[in-house]
């Protein structure tokens, strides 16, 4: 089926099975109604449908509060009998305003959020008038599609349907074809308007509308990766090799509602890349007075669990020693015996929030010689000596800064795009 979400509707059917139409063709209506019925979100907060069979007199099948399921509705229809007598297409119309779309029948009150359509099958030159009750079902709000089969008369089909008429008219030769309009119907049925406006998609990042589908997109400086829906911020789509590791802060300043809004950021920037064997990996190292490893690279192999243990991780709320953490990241984080792959490109991200209590320089300028590429953010009371003095070469690339904690995902945004190598 399309991905399609139907606008709240309330249906009616209003079928002939008069003489001329024979058993096997009326069996073809039929199938033609369960498949449009197939294509609708069936519910009594959704579309509701009925079904009104004439021929000479009226026959009320189905109202539209009887079957709340779509297994329903189309067990209903094919029960459906033909009446085999004249064509009364008139007071069949007549019926659908009075009755079936009364409250008592089940139909909603008038909305613009609830369309109210009639779709008339008919073969035959009706033995009544229709022009006048046609013109008050549409006065009412209902909107009434008109499909004429074979010997049809076309006038009285013009003088039953909405306008515009090319939409609403449609011709067949015989039984046979009926089906073929299907695809009209669930298509009409369709919100084509936009699944994106309504949040139905799974787009990370822009959603485009097609009819009765959509297709995802990315903003600039994003490639949309091979599952057609998530973007990462490098190009080829899929991310390239990478080793991560994030050295944070959890010195008493940060403070615990900060702390939660730091693990935000973290997660920000691992939903950009792709993570598997091949592509990132990601390790968390935490620093107070003395540092943690939280995860080393390689432990988690999706995104979803290093998401997962990011949110886990304890606040240590005691001092800084930034220049402990570095020469940690160096000396265990980036080592092969600690998860880290020969050859591939090693980025840290220390973040920081204020001025490191021991030394940092010597073991700043080490991470940099061995030819780790180190982004430093800082926030607060960080001091920016010191963060360019982590920061890799053009440092205004790799080095952030902003006074308060609430806007550190805008920096989170910057650092997803850099991240990417060689750009």
């Amino acid at each position: 089926g399309t991905l399609c979400r139907t606008k709240p509707t309330d249906l009616v059917f209003v079928i002939d099975s008069s003489r001329s139409v024979r058993p096997q063709e009326f069996e073809k209506v039929k199938v033609f109604m369960s498949r449009v019925i197939e294509g609708l979100d069936v519910g009594p907060n959704s579309t509701r449908v009925g079904v009104i069979n004439y021929a000479s007199a009226v026959k009320n099948e189905f109202s539209l509060k009887t079957h709340q399921t779509k297994a329903g509705l189309l067990q209903a229809v094919r029960r459906i009998e033909p009446l085999s007598t004249g064509t009364m297409t008139g007071l069949a119309i007549q019926f659908a305003i009075s009755r079936a779309f009364s409250d008592s029948e089940g139909a909603r009150l008038r909305s613009p959020n609830i369309n109210k359509v009639a779709i008339v099958v008919t073969d035959g030159r009706p033995q009544d008038g229709v022009q006048d009750v046609s013109a008050r079902a549409r006065a009412a709000g209902i909107e009434i599609f008109a499909i004429g089969v074979g010997r049809v008369d076309m006038h009285t089909l013009r003088q039953i349907a909405s306008e515009p008429l090319d939409d609403h008219v449609d011709y067949v030769e015989s039984y046979s074809v009926i089906e073929k309009l299907t695809h009209k119907f669930q298509e009409a049925f369709c919100v084509v308007s936009d699944l994106c406006a309504t949040g139905d998609h799974d787009c990370e990042q822009i959603c485009i509308s097609t009819p009765g589908s959509y297709k995802c997109a990315c903003k600039e400086g994003f490639t949309l990766n091979n599952d057609g829906k998530t973007c990462s911020a490098c190009s080829g789509g899929s991310g390239s090799a990478l080793d991560l590791v994030f050295l944070i802060d959890g010195s008493k300043s940060v403070r615990p509602e900060n702390f939660e809004l730091v693990k935000k950021f973290i997660n920000q920037i691992v939903e950009s890349l792709e993570v598997s064997e091949k592509q990132a990996q990601v390790g968390l190292v935490q620093y107070s007075s003395s540092v943690r490893q939280e995860f080393p690279l390689g432990q988690f192999k999706n995104k979803k669990d290093i998401k997962a243990a990011v949110k886990k991780m304890d606040y240590m709320e005691k001092g800084t020693m930034t220049g402990q953490a570095l020469k940690y990241l160096i000396d265990s984080s980036f080592s092969i015996a600690n998860g880290a792959r020969p050859g591939v490109p090693k980025v840290g991200i220390v973040f920081t929030d204020g001025r490191s209590q021991d030394y940092i320089t010597d073991a700043a300028k080490k991470a940099k010689d061995l030819g780790f590429r180190m982004f430093a953010v800082g926030v607060g009371n960080a001091v920016e000596d010191e963060l360019r003095e982590i920061a890799s070469e053009p440092v205004a690339e790799h080095y952030f800064y902003t006074a308060d904690f609430r806007t550190i995902s805008n920096i989170g945004k910057k650092l997803q795009m850099k991240i990417c190598i060689g750009e």
